[in-house]
């Protein structure tokens, strides 16, 4: 708000001074409703209707005192008259510096210092009290201004300041004041001192002045600047600056609609750097996804440009605006482009580290094959001398590290990377923080490695396990069941002997065969799990006379012909021996149920004669 009054007070100070020196009038009716505020924030004087021609040389003319029996609105205010005019009808410049006194005083006091309520001797009583209001007032007056206020309201009309010097005193020696002023006569500068006072007296002040006079005072002047070409480079510092600080509406809705044409108009060397370095704030701010048709056009065209300083613009502009760019621009474009300013730039510090830049920008968008094929052959090139292109480098090969995909294997790292930075680590250029990145960087190479081959080499060592195949069904069936995965069950009998078992006792342990419960390990039977098999009974020794090598040999149902076993023969006790009836029924029974082959039927045809007639087979 100080600097608007300052503004304000000074223009109506200019108005006055140009009445009096320029146009030699008195003006008689400075009051607050002859001073108008536009949108631009300009105070302007009005209320031209009672001037007076003023002599050259400065002494009073006559004029009519406020008067109650003319109307009143066609008197000046009486409220804000010189005292002069009142008692002795008389006026001159120095009455108009009085009237500007009280409009200042009443400015900040909130209301006019006399209110005589149209009544001339009102007016004159309360005259006479001026100096006694003046204590109370001069406290809410800046400090600058006091002394001025208090001469302005003078009674005595040489005591006075003229208005030529009220606008040099010290409180309207604002730099944002002068820089406000200097913008309503722009238009009758030169070039020269255009761009002047655009690089450097505007962007001094341009923070102190209110933000409402950006839009109502400054903003206008640029926009008329922005089609001369010679002063573009310098009108776009300030424009730039009311970018960064506007809000996304004033960017879209008062700035971007006549600074978009900006990107297609030509532009000397210096405005499109400017714009290509500040580019990531115009899109990072706008909402219009439209103004990137019309920016990143200017963008790609500078990677194309003969000059270095543009080409190098264009390359800090993109790593800043990564993020907005697509991938296909980024593929067909940017980076061959930047290869090629790469070539071109005959390892020069300050290019090399632009290209380096972008490079990291753009490196999440870029594919394994690209990063291969583009990327990679770069940086085995780069020279590492200067410190900065030392650590730029290694921060790419980090962020590699950290993304599998983009095609910084094991091997690139052992014979290519890690010899062109070991050497880096005695560099003495470098300082403590590049050291340990550098360090820390191949350390985190030197671990993936390390991981990588340990890996690899137990992969190589591990001992197979050789798998046994057998052509046969139930080979060895019998050596992998462990004794643990054995039960014995009682075996099953034919009717035969379910006759003797209903007619003597059970006897479990002669009864017992080999029964499979279900094994667990990997060699399970493919067959049935409980074995029945054929088992010869044979009489006790007491009625026979044979030798546990003549009992006849049974094969196991299970196990090949290498894994043929004697059959256990079952011998029951006498105790246990059948009855004759019994004996005969097992006979009669027996013949039917083994008949796997001619030998076995003669042996027991054999046995039977030995059992008829009582006598031992050996005899």
């Amino acid at each position: 708000m100080d600097i608007e009054l300052k503004y304000g007070f000074l223009q109506i100070t200019e108005a006055i001074q140009y009445l009096h020196y320029n146009a030699r009038v008195i003006h008689r009716n400075v009051c607050p409703s002859s001073i108008f505020i536009n949108k631009r924030g300009v105070w302007k004087l009005a209320g031209l209707e009672f001037v007076e021609r003023c002599n050259d040389d400065e002494t009073p003319i006559p004029c009519i005192a406020w008067t109650s029996r003319l109307p009143k609105m066609g008197q000046p205010g009486l409220d804000f008259i010189a005292p002069e005019i009142q008692k002795t009808s008389t006026c001159s410049t120095s009455a108009d510096c009085f009237s500007l006194g009280l409009v200042i005083g009443a400015v900040f006091n909130g209301d006019s210092l006399i209110e005589a309520n149209h009544s001339s001797s009102s007016y004159l009583k309360q005259m006479d009290q001026l100096e006694s209001l003046l204590p109370g007032l001069l406290p809410k007056v800046p400090v600058q201004l006091q002394e001025a206020l208090i001469r302005l309201l003078n009674k005595d009309p040489r005591a006075r300041p003229s208005s030529q010097l009220l606008a040099l005193i010290k409180y309207f020696s604002d730099p944002a004041v002068q820089a406000l002023q200097f913008l309503d006569v722009i238009s009758m500068k030169d070039p020269t001192q255009k761009a002047s006072f655009y690089r450097g007296q505007l962007m001094d002040v341009i923070g102190m002045i209110p933000r409402k006079l950006w839009f109502s005072n400054i903003w206008p002047a640029l926009q008329n600047e922005m089609r001369t070409q010679e002063v573009l480079a310098s009108v776009l510092q300030p424009i730039l600056f009311l970018i960064r600080e506007s809000t996304r509406e004033e960017l879209d809705f008062i700035l971007m609609p006549t600074f978009r044409f900006v990107f297609s108009q030509p532009k000397s060397i210096q405005a499109t750097v400017t714009i290509l370095e500040n580019l990531n704030i115009i899109l990072d701010k706008s909402l219009d996804e439209s103004l990137k048709d019309e920016a990143l056009p200017m963008l790609f065209a500078a990677f194309g440009s003969a000059t270095v300083q543009v080409q190098q613009a264009a390359l800090i502009s993109t790593s800043l605006i990564s993020v907005h760019l697509d991938e296909a621009s980024i593929r067909r474009i940017i980076m061959p482009k930047t290869k090629q300013i790469y070539q071109a730039c005959n390892q020069e510090n300050k290019l090399t580290l632009s290209v380096l830049k972008c490079i990291e920008a753009i490196l999440d968008k870029l594919d394994r094959s690209l990063v291969v094929d583009e990327v990679l052959p770069i940086l085995y090139d780069v020279k590492l001398s200067d410190p900065d292109v030392v650590v730029e480098v290694v921060q790419i090969y980090r962020r590699m590290l950290l993304e599998k995909r983009q095609g910084l294997s094991i091997n690139l790292m052992a014979t290519r990377v890690l010899p062109s930075l070991l050497p880096q680590t005695v560099n003495p250029s470098l300082s403590l923080d590049q050291f340990s990145i550098l360090v820390s960087t191949l350390q985190e190479m030197l671990d993936s490695i390390d991981r990588n081959q340990r890996n690899k080499l137990k992969l190589d060592h591990l001992t197979v396990i050789p798998v046994v195949k057998t052509n046969l069904r139930h080979q060895r069936s019998s050596e992998l069941i462990s004794s643990s995965q054995v039960k014995i069950d009682a075996r099953k009998t034919s009717s035969a002997e379910d006759m003797v078992k209903r007619s003597d006792p059970p006897v479990q342990d002669n009864l017992n065969f080999l029964r499979v419960a279900s094994p667990q390990g990997p060699y399970r039977r493919l067959s049935d799990n409980t074995m029945i098999s054929n088992t010869l009974r044979v009489p006790t020794p007491t009625s026979i006379n044979c030798d546990d090598t003549n009992l006849p040999i049974r094969r196991h149902s299970s196990i090949g012909p290498e894994g043929r076993k004697n059959s256990v023969a079952q011998v029951v006790e006498k105790s246990r021996q059948p009855t004759s009836a019994s004996a005969s029924a097992v006979n009669s029974r027996r013949s039917s149920v083994f008949q796997p082959g001619l030998l076995q039927q003669i042996g027991t045809g054999v046995y039977q004669l030995f059992t008829q007639s009582g006598a031992s087979p050996s005899k």
